[in-house]
C-alpha cells in the first residue's frame, strides 16, 4: 500500500514538513487514524521519529493497527521512489488548488494578486540541488578591491565614497516627496546606460511614465524639455544613441507589480542594474499586522535579486520627520524601525532647505555604507530642467 510507504518516509520530520499538507486520505479510516496519530507526535516532539516510537503511539491508540506498521516496517521501497511519488501527489494537490483558485479570478471571486501568492507556495518547495561554498582562494578574497570596476556613478562624490556597483549590492536613496528623487535617479542612470551591454530595467510604479521619461531624455542630453522639443525626432535618436538603448522603463499600477511578475521579466531579460521606483509598493509578501517586517521582506527579497543577478537600487520615502532637513539619517526612513535599512548595503538619503537661495541645493547623506565604510555628507545641486545632479 503507498500510503504506508508514505507514512514511512514522513517519519522524517524534514519530509513531514514539506509534503504532509499534500498528502489527502481518501475514505479509509484505518489510514486516517494512523496519519492522525502522525500529526500529533510531530506537533508534540517535532522530530524524526522511530518506527517502534510510532509502534508503540499506534497500539496505544488502537491495538488493532498495530498490524499497519508492521506493513509499513516491512516495507523496502527506495528513498527514491518514494520522494518521486510524494513529488508527484504534491504537484498534483498545487495544481488542482491553483486551477480552482484561478476559476475564481475569472468569477471575480478572488484576486490576481492571490493567484501569484500560491504560485510562490510550489516554488518555495523546490529543492537545492546544490550548495556554492565561499571560495577560500586567497585571491578571490582579497586580489580585489570591492570599490574598483563596476558600474561608475555620474557624480564623482559617490564614486568616491560608495565605488562602482557590482552584482550583490543593494542600495536605496529616500527622501521627502517633490525633492528630487525621480531626477536623481535620471541622472544617475542615463550615465549608467553608458556603460552596460545588458538592459537596465526600470520598474516604476509612483510617477506618470511620459513625465519620467521626459526626464531620462533631459538627463541624457542635457537639455531642457523646451530645447527637446525644438527637434524632437532628432533629440531622441540622440538619446538612444546615447544610453544605446539600455533603458527599459516599465510602467505598472502599484497593486498588480508583484514580486513574481517582476521575477519572471528579470530572469528573461538578465538585466546590468534594477531599479525600483518604489520599492515599498512591491506586492505579493506574507500578510502581517506590522507593516515595517512586510516592507522588511520586500527588502529582502530586493537583496536577493542583486546576489542572483545583478545591482538593485531602491526608492522610498522619507517620514514627516526629514521634512526640511537638509541631511536626513536612516531614522528618516519612512514605515521602518530597522527591518529595511538592515538590508541595504547603502543608504542615500536626500535632504534639502526651504530657505530662501537655497531652492537647488540637494543635500546627500551617505547613512549607510557597508561598501566602502565611508559615511559622506555631500553638497550638490540639482538642475531640474535638465533632470542632472552635480557636485559642488
Amino acid at each position: 500500500m503507498i500510503e504506508l510507504t508514505i507514512l514511512k518516509y514522513l517519519l522524517n520530520i524534514i519530509n513531514y514538513n514539506k509534503y504532509r499538507i499534500y498528502i489527502k486520505i481518501n475514505d479509509n479510516k484505518e489510514l486516517d487514524s494512523l496519519y492522525k496519530i502522525l500529526d500529533t507526535m510531530m506537533g508534540s516532539y517535532n522530530r524524526d521519529l522511530s518506527v517502534e516510537e510510532f509502534r508503540v503511539a499506534t497500539v496505544s491508540d488502537d491495538p488493532k493497527l498495530g498490524f499497519l506498521v508492521d506493513q509499513m516496517e516491512s516495507n523496502e521501497v527506495g528513498q527514491d521512489v518514494v520522494q518521486d511519488v510524494v513529488k508527484q501527489m504534491m504537484e498534483r494537490s498545487w495544481a488542482h488548488d491553483h486551477a480552482l483558485l484561478a476559476i475564481q479570478v475569472s468569477q471575480g471571486k478572488a484576486d490576481l494578486v492571490e493567484v501569484m501568492d500560491h504560485l510562490s507556495k510550489i516554488e518555495g518547495n523546490s529543492n537545492v540541488e546544490e550548495i556554492e561554498f565561499v571560495s577560500d582562494d586567497a585571491e578571490d578574497i582579497y586580489g580585489e578591491n570591492e570599490s574598483s570596476g563596476g558600474i561608475k556613478w555620474r557624480l564623482g562624490s559617490l564614486n568616491k565614497s560608495i565605488g562602482g556597483l557590482h552584482t550583490g549590492d543593494f542600495g536605496f536613496i529616500f527622501a521627502r516627496p517633490e525633492t528630487g528623487k525621480t531626477t536623481f535617479l535620471a541622472s544617475e542612470v542615463t550615465h549608467f546606460a553608458t556603460q552596460v551591454e545588458q538592459p537596465i530595467l526600470w520598474f516604476n510604479n509612483e510617477e506618470g511614465s511620459e513625465k519620467v521619461k521626459r526626464r531620462l531624455h533631459s538627463a541624457a542630453l542635457g537639455l531642457t524639455k523646451e530645447d527637446i522639443k525644438k527637434d524632437v525626432v532628432e533629440n531622441v535618436k540622440k538619446y538612444m544613441e546615447i544610453t544605446k538603448g539600455n533603458i527599459k522603463l516599465i510602467d505598472q499600477k502599484a497593486e498588480k507589480l508583484h514580486k513574481k511578475w517582476v521575477e519572471r521579466i528579470v530572469k528573461e531579460l538578465k538585466p546590468s542594474l534594477i531599479v525600483f521606483d518604489q520599492l515599498d509598493k512591491i506586492v505579493g509578501f506574507t500578510k502581517t499586522d506590522r507593516e515595517d517586517l512586510r516592507l522588511g521582506a520586500a527588502y529582502i527579497w530586493a537583496r536577493g535579486l542583486a546576489k542572483e543577478y545583478c545591482p538593485v537600487i531602491g526608492v522610498c520615502q522619507a517620514d514627516a520627520t526629514g521634512e526640511g532637513k537638509q541631511y536626513l539619517t536612516m531614522d528618516n526612513v519612512a514605515n521602518a524601525k530597522t527591518a529595511k535599512q538592515a538590508e541595504a548595503d547603502y543608504i542615500i538619503g536626500i535632504g534639502c532647505s526651504h530657505k530662501l537661495g537655497l531652492e537647488h541645493i540637494r543635500w546627500l547623506n551617505l547613512s549607510k555604507n557597508k561598501l566602502t565604510g565611508m559615511h559622506s555628507k555631500i553638497e550638490t545641486i540639482i538642475d531640474a530642467p535638465t533632470a542632472r545632479y552635480g557636485d559642488i
